[in-house]
Parts: C-alpha cells; structure tokens; sequence
C-alpha cells in the first residue's frame, strides 16, 4: 500500500514521504495532550510547532514556528506579508498581546480611493497595490520572541526554510486553488505561483518548491526583523511597490514596529475572558456580547430554538453597531469608550432594549443609538508549563491581492481595504464612514480578528480563534459561549450550527445544513432576513480538563488540511 502511494506521488526521499504522508491524511478528530497541543490550518505546520515544544520550547516559540510554516503551506492565508495579533497567557497567569496589525503608508490620504465626485471607486481599496497596508507579520513575531520567547529565533525560522527549500507535497485544497488561479483574472504573479521551474501547473500530489520564499526566509533567519523591513528583502519590496503603482517605500518599512498592548478583559460567570483590544474590534465586541449574555438564563433558552437563534442576532446586531460607530487605531483615537462599551451597565442596558418577539432595526443613520436604554488564519498553543497563545493573522482576502515579487516568494496583504473608504457615509448595505477608522499614514485599520484565551483560576481554560472577516466575532463569540454557557467539549462547540448578523447589512446569516426550516421561518416571521451560507468560520481550539490535567485540542472540520496534534 504504502509503495503504491509513493510510486504514484512521485516521491524522492522517505523524509518527504512522511511530510506528504501528513498531509494528505489530516484527521479532523479531537486530539489530547499532557504535554503540549497546537491547533492549525495546516498539519505540517501543528507538526512544526511540536517538534519546538519536544525541543523545550515554550507557547510563544512554537506558535512563532507554526507560523512562519504556514506562510510555506497556507499561503491563502498565512503570511510574512500581512499582519495580525497575539493573545498570550504566561504560567502565571499574566496576559498581554501583541498588535502586528499592518499599517497605512505614509502616502495614503483619506480620500486615495474616492473619484472626483467624492464617491467609492469600486474595488480599488481590495484590488491592486494600492491596497496593500505595510506588512506587520515578521516584526510581530519577532518582539513576541523577543520578549517571551526561550530557543534561539534562527531555530525558530529554519523548519519553514526547510519545507520551502525542499517542497511540500500539493493537498487537494492547494490543487484546487491552483487550477481556479489559472482560469481566473488574476495577476501574473499569482498565476505562476503554484508552478514548477518549467512554468508547469503543479497538480494534487506533486511536490511544490518555493526557492525564493526559502531565501527570503532565510534573511529573516539570518537578521531578525531586519531581515525584512531592511536590506535585501525592504529594497526588494519598495522597488516593486515603486515600478507597479504601490505605495510602500524604504521608509515605511524602516518606522514600522509591532507593539504590545494590555489586553481587552471581561468576566463572565467565574471564567475570566481576554482579547484583543483595538485596532482589533474583536475583543471589544466578544466581551460586550458575552456581558449581554450574562443577563441572560440559558436554562431556559434551549441550544438551537427560535430564542436561542433571535437572542444572539440581537446581540451581535448591537455589538456591531457600536463597532461601526465607535472603534478604531487606538493611537489615533486616544478618547475610544472602551471601558463603557465593555462594562455590565452598559450590558443591562443595551440587553434590556433586545424585543424578544421580534427583530429590532439597523438605521445606518443613528448606529447603535436605537439601542441605548473574508481570509485570515488562525492557531492555538499550549505548553507543559501552561503558557498560552492564541494567535490570529491575515493578508485580508484569500491570497490578499494576489501581488507580489517573483524574486521574494511572498504574497501581499490587501488590508487598506478594511479602513473606512468614503469619509463621512454609511449605508444600508454595510458600508461605513465613520471618523475613527479612516484612512491615515501610519494608521492600523480596524480588524475583526479575535483571538482569545478564557482563563480559570490563572491558568487558561480555552484557547480559540478564527478566520472569516467580520463573521471572526461572532464564530469565536458563539463558540465561547458553547463552552462557557452550555458546558459543550471541544469539539461540539466549533462543529455546532453559527449564525452572523454585523448590524448592516441588516440580514441574519445562518449555515444553511444546521439550522432547520421550521427555525428559519418563524425567525423571519418575527422580522429578521435570513440568508444561508454553506459555513461560518474554520475554529481552531484547545480546552483544558483540570481533572485528567489533560489538553483536549480541535481543528474545525472545515479546514481541509487543519489538525490538531498533541502529544
């Protein structure tokens, strides 16, 4: 059996037998651990972080080398070309984060992708080099290294230098993306992206080699955070911005740095909960939805039911809406209500306003003032010592904007099109133009990224997070409140049936093989538009059992090549 396979996938060496062999039988079945866990997109990438833990290293290293990997074998999603945040749990207790969200560049303008009417050029702020925020990922990883970090960085970098240089095998996932590119009207560089040194589109099984991302790689091995935003790589990049339209230079790469932050933190039932605070909104809205549910008695609100399905769209319709009005760069917004917005009073008054027989209004005209009274990665990790990382990144679309150099290997973010695009409009169909989130240099945009650990008597209990644009929110909200508020495993509480509703537009999204018809249409009997989507998120989740001292870890079934691996 096993000869017939490495016969039919061509392979050269029994070490990328057993890499291929990884990935091409991903379990998606609930794994334990007394040691260490990590959870992510990608198995190969779980394998890397491991082998970081069984080589003493801590949370922060694995998460670091998880990272850096799936750059090599997510690249929809994982990236040295984008920017994200960590939420990390020491084994004391103490949390912080990191805030490696990308920047504006010192070029932007509030208005770069309006016309001369003052109106939205459509598409320009998700599509070409325009759109693409200063990359944040390398320098994020490298404080976080810096800073709570114990193996050596070079150590850290060298397994995605190896899967780059010697190839991984192509998953059906990857083969798939690459013959959709193909057909589509993609840019050159995305086009020639999963191709072999003869321009031959590579097919499920064959094994894919990206020379130039191993020597980029291997910059950042050699001189940290500078091996990306100096030198070889930083002149690489502004050239390329400079003679395609972009708008990056050599200076916007030199000012940028990644920052820590003190956490969002709330409390709900006993758990204590903490996430990131702005230029995320995740962590904001996850604790104000969390308080809103803490007025509630689920006991009575069967899982599933009518209730349950109305309680949470009106809560996250709320949430939303202060999102849309208040949140944005803390460092350009000093005066951000976030004490009010995540506080219980404020809970108690926007829950006692929710009409329990019927759908409230989205007014884009009043944001939540009627209430007063798309693709990112995610993983997880836990060590022997009970350190914790929950760490969240993105280029913003799936393959961000399909930009980049030949001579890097990397694929840029199209982030700037998460800023408020048109100053001053909002309307009904979702599109926001309030003041904290528009576009300025060196400004982060707003993220829905949430990544989120929830501790119990100082250590972490459950460490979660989530891809999905502004659905992210509420993908990891439901998913707290499974565990915290219906006692649900693991398991159950990623895979159960999510919905999204984000306020405007004003729709209730639901996954259409979950949720029954009779459901549906007493939910729209009461007011609300549903639609159906075939998913909502792709979780990626550890939980802790005190009892057996035990990690119990979970990669959302929808994530093709994801797994969980402990050991």
């Amino acid at each position: 059996m096993l000869i017939s396979i490495m016969k039919n996938f061509r392979y050269k060496s029994a070490s990328l037998f057993l890499v291929a062999l990884l990935t091409l039988t991903t379990s998606w079945a609930q794994t334990h651990g007394k040691q260490g866990m990590v959870v992510s997109d990608n198995a190969l990438a779980s394998q890397v972080g491991i082998d970081i833990l069984k080589k003493g290293g801590n949370a922060i290293d694995a998460a670091v080398a998880t990272a850096f990997a799936l750059a090599v074998v997510h690249p929809q999603a994982g990236n040295i070309g984008g920017g994200g945040f960590i939420v990390f749990m020491d084994s004391s207790g103490k949390t912080t984060t990191i805030d490696f969200r990308e920047k504006a560049p010192l070029l932007a303008t509030p208005d770069m992708f309006l016309d001369e009417e003052g109106k939205l050029v459509e598409g320009s702020n998700h599509n070409g080099l325009k759109s693409v925020g200063v990359p944040g990922t390398v320098a994020g990883l490298y404080l976080a290294h810096g800073k709570y970090g114990v193996l050596p960085w070079k150590k850290l970098v060298q397994p995605a230098i190896d899967l780059a240089k010697k190839g991984v095998v192509l998953s059906y996932t990857l083969a798939s993306h690459a013959k959709n590119i193909q057909s589509g009207p993609s840019p050159d560089f995305i086009k020639n992206y999963f191709t072999d040194t003869e321009g031959r589109l590579l097919e499920y099984g064959d094994v894919w080699v990206q020379k130039e991302l191993a020597n980029t790689l291997k910059q950042i091995k050699k001189h940290g955070k500078d091996g990306f935003y100096k030198g070889k790589v930083a002149q690489e990049i502004a050239d390329y911005m400079k003679n395609n339209g972009g708008l990056i230079s050599l200076e916007d790469l030199e000012k940028y740095t990644a920052i820590e932050r003190e956490p969002m933190k709330g409390t709900y039932h006993g758990y204590d909960i903490y996430s990131m605070p702005p230029p995320s909104s995740g962590g904001v809205a996850l604790i104000e939805m969390m308080n809103l549910m803490e007025q509630a008695n689920l006991d009575s609100v069967a899982f599933n039911s009518t209730a349950y399905v109305h309680l949470v769209a009106e809560t996250m319709r709320r949430a939303f809406a202060d999102r849309a009005e208040n949140l944005g760069d803390p460092d350009f917004n000093p005066d951000l209500p976030l004490d009010k917005l995540t506080s219980k009073e404020f809970a108690k008054m926007r829950y006692g306003n929710i009409d329990f027989d019927k759908a409230t209004v989205s007014d884009s005209t009043k944001f939540a003032q009627l209430y007063d009274g798309t693709n990112t990665t995610h993983l997880s990790v836990v060590d022997k010592d009970h350190n914790a990382v929950s760490l969240t990144y993105t280029l913003e679309q799936s393959y961000g904007s399909e930009m980049g150099s030949s001579k890097l290997g990397f694929i840029f973010n199209n982030e700037m099109g998460d800023f408020n695009p048109q100053p001053g409009y909002t309307n009904s169909s979702g599109l926001i133009g309030s003041d904290p989130n528009l576009i300025r240099p060196e400004k982060r945009m707003l993220s829905s990224m949430t990544p989120t650990i929830v501790g119990k008597d100082g250590k972490p209990y459950l460490v979660i997070g989530s891809p999905g644009g502004r659905t992210i929110i509420n993908t990891v909200f439901q998913t707290v409140l499974n565990v915290l508020g219906y006692e649900m495993p693991i398991k159950k509480a990623i895979e159960t049936m999510k919905i999204h509703h984000q306020w405007l537009p004003d729709q209730l999204v639901y996954e259409k093989d979950l949720l029954s018809p009779d459901t549906q249409k007493s939910l729209e009997k009461m007011g609300h538009k549903t639609r159906g989507v075939q998913n909502l998120g792709r979780l990626m989740g550890i939980i802790y059992d005190p009892k057996l001292n035990m990690y119990i870890g979970a990669s959302d079934s929808s994530s093709p090549d994801g797994a969980s691996i402990g050991y």
